[in-house]
């Protein structure tokens, strides 16, 4: 661990530029809020612990999502926690100003929590994390390929559960 003030400076930069983003993809994997703030507090404190290895500022976002990633794993690895099936999807990004508490917007996040992860994280990852296909398929260990393909059969479950129709 570096106690320098410049890698004081990175990861207060970190820590400012990402820590909403690291809860709401914390939030995501676990649908828990005590939870995802224990990740999220445990994938900073790794973070800080491994600063010195992030070489490339650009890939700042990613290094933590992985982090988070790996953070989760662990917990299910250690224990399996009860979860409970009603999730309050109404509190995630409650502290933005702009969250859309609209019936649709309900709708959508209640559907999106009931696609099969393997279609879920590639398009949480795309849409709240603003990722591109390589780099999704970099942080989920898959081809770009396959990325592509979850994240078309994400839309399509999706449009499939929301009784829209296929143009």
């Amino acid at each position: 661990m570096q106690g320098t003030d410049n890698a004081r400076a990175r990861f207060d930069r970190l820590v400012g530029e990402y820590s909403k983003d690291v809860f709401r993809y914390a939030f995501w994997l676990c649908r828990n809020k005590t939870m995802a703030e224990e990740l999220s507090q445990e994938t900073f404190m790794r973070a800080w612990k491994s600063i010195d290895k992030l070489q490339d500022e650009k890939a700042a976002k990613s290094w933590l999502f992985t982090i988070v990633r790996r953070e989760n794993a662990r917990q299910y690895e250690r224990k399996r926690l009860d979860m409970v099936d009603d999730v309050d999807f109404d509190r995630v990004g409650a502290t933005r100003e702009e969250y859309d508490t609209s019936t649709e917007a309900f709708v959508l996040r209640r559907a999106l929590a009931e696609l099969p992860e393997e279609y879920r994280e590639p398009l949480v990852l795309q849409v709240i994390g603003g990722y591109s296909t390589e780099e999704i398929a970099n942080q989920l260990g898959i081809k770009a390929g396959a990325v592509m393909t979850r994240l078309f059969r994400a839309r399509k479950k999706l449009r499939e559960m929301l009784g829209e129709r296929e143009q």
